[in-house]
């Protein structure tokens, strides 16, 4: 699985390009804001074609350039509970966080909507792109917060760890760390049962490729992090 990973221009947000292999169809998971030149540099270098952009959640340091991304029959896959937050989500930050994402990023910040969502649900299972993903509906950061789950890992990467999985957490896990739960949408009770019930029981052999921050992998996570610690799956 050939897997590209870099940050936004403006909170570090990671986007994601996951690919079978050069020239094949791609997915694009959460592009952010200031991705476009990167992302398409990257294409076009490995000759990729974007099948379906698929948002961990609807905050903007994830979904801002999902417009210029999708086209066509280019979709925006979002859980339902999350889909309301594409229409504007410049609307739905504080006056003060706007100024200074604009301030980061140098310029105004707009907004298109999408005109192609599909809406996805718990243990919905999508093929796109040549690969096989399962969405985990993992509320608590956001209302649809969910984790991609693929039954693959990127290539070279099970050569250094012990892993036979992946998982795209968005902001539901960190390496060390989870999403916080107190913005417009979150819910502590909400994250409590989702790190319970979905991310738990996750194999210690999952890669897991978070919304921010480095990969790591749940055998660490389940063994180090201090918010998994005293939960029982």
């Amino acid at each position: 699985m050939l897997t590209f990973a870099f940050p936004g221009q403006v909170i570090d947000a990671n986007c994601y390009v996951i690919a079978p292999a050069v020239g094949e169809e791609c997915l694009i998971v959460d592009p952010g804001i200031g991705v476009e030149e990167t992302l398409r540099e990257l294409l076009t270098e490995h000759r990729l074609r974007p099948a379906a952009v698929l948002l961990t959640h609807g905050h903007l340091d994830h979904v801002y350039s999902v417009t210029p991304v999708c086209g066509g029959d280019t979709a925006a896959y979002i859980h339902a509970d999350d889909a309301y937050r594409l229409k504007d989500p410049l609307a739905l930050i504080s006056p003060p966080l706007l100024a200074m994402v604009e301030q980061q990023f140098g310029r105004k910040a707009t907004w298109k909507e999408p005109e192609h969502v599909v809406d996805v649900r718990d243990h919905e299972r999508l093929s796109l792109a040549g690969l096989d993903v399962e969405v985990l509906h993992a509320p608590g950061h956001t209302e649809g917060s969910v984790l991609f789950r693929m039954p693959s890992v990127p290539d070279g990467v099970s050569d250094q760890v012990d892993v036979d999985s992946t998982v795209i957490s968005g902001d539901v896990l960190f390496a060390g760390a989870i999403g916080r739960t107190d913005l417009p949408g979150g819910s502590d009770a909400a994250m409590q049962r989702s790190l319970r019930d979905v991310v738990l029981p996750l194999p210690d052999t999952t890669l897991v490729l978070p919304g921010h921050g480095p990969a790591t992998t749940m055998d660490r996570e389940r063994a180090t992090n201090p918010y998994l610690q005293g939960l029982t799956a």
